[in-house]
């Protein structure tokens, strides 16, 4: 197979990193890994975002960057602490690999930098394509940081586009796999009403377009990485019981859920939803493998 350019990777080693490398290298792509401790294999060069350090030398001949590095915001409580690690680790990150980029001869065509659907806050049922305005809450004001983070790149003449990337299922790790326990066990059941919506996306649908952005020259700006049809969350929650042959009875109040993650993270991430469309992905003729919920989750699954 022909080469088809070299590409850097951050956030290689999580759940999306870990699809789209191997991906990326049966298309013919040659990849480097940013990696934080010392590299251990040729593919590796070292970075420090907390430290505002990169190895700009080892980044040298790279064609194009995919930046999906950042702490998990679904791991513990959304505490002062844990706020600013997650929105540090995303615009530290972003700065600091949009200057290392923007500072290489020659530049790479195109830096494909993660955001989050949560830029546009909780919407109800309107229907949000790229032009949705911003929204609010803390998830869209770390989006916004996040994207503007990548300046430096914009600036140098480098294609940018920012990944608003939905809920994410995969056969193992991410939400679904929080998800299948509680199902299985017949305790699974809607949050509050099930009004939210719930933009989501396979992983393997997910590495796909993100070599898809890579590739195409017009593709610029915010680009929203979901399936082409939301779900509310009472309609997910049916489906993956049909799915798993479980009840799903045991509906979750808010209260609860306020009191068991606390009131902002159960507001912006379960109780809030945003009904995201794919308006970019499918104007330029990306094919997803999974567009319903159903046989999705039944290949998942």
């Amino acid at each position: 197979m022909a080469e088809r350019g070299k590409v850097a990777v951050t956030g290689a080693s999580g759940l999306v990193g870990r699809e789209l490398v191997p991906t990326l290298r049966r298309q013919g792509f040659e990849v480097l890994r940013l990696v934080r401790q010392a590299p251990s294999a040729d593919d590796e060069v070292r970075w420090d975002p907390d430290a505002g350090t990169i190895d700009s030398e080892g980044l040298q001949g790279i064609t194009a960057a995919i930046h999906l590095a950042g702490d998990n915001v679904a791991s513990g409580r959304w505490t002062d602490a844990k706020k600013a690690r997650i929105r540090d680790s995303r615009v530290r990150g972003t700065a600091l690999i949009a200057r290392a980029l923007a500072e290489l001869s020659p530049k790479p065509r195109v830096l494909v930098s993660a955001s989050a659907v949560g830029y546009y806050g909780a919407c109800g049922e309107e229907t949000l394509d790229e032009s949705a305005a911003q929204g609010s809450g803390f998830l869209a004001s770390v989006c916004g940081e996040w994207e503007a983070a990548a300046t430096a790149a914009r600036d140098a003449g480098i294609r940018v586009v920012h990944a608003r990337i939905g809920v994410v299922l995969a056969p193992s790790g991410g939400a679904l796999a929080k998800m299948k326990l509680p199902f299985l066990l017949g305790l699974g059941g809607r949050i509050g009403d099930g009004s939210q919506y719930m933009s989501w996306i396979t992983l393997e649908d997910l590495g796909s377009a993100l070599v898809f952005a890579l590739e195409r020259d017009e593709l610029e700006g915010p680009v929203n990485f979901v399936s082409p049809t939301a779900v509310t969350n009472a309609d997910f929650t049916a489906t993956l019981g049909r799915v798993l042959k479980r009840p799903t009875v045991l509906p979750v109040p808010k209260f609860a859920l306020r009191l068991g993650v606390g009131a902002d993270m159960a507001d912006e991430m379960l109780i809030g939803g945003s009904r995201v469309t794919p308006a970019l992905l499918q104007a330029h003729g990306f094919r997803w493998e999974h567009t319903t919920l159903e046989p999705a989750l039944r290949a998942l699954l």
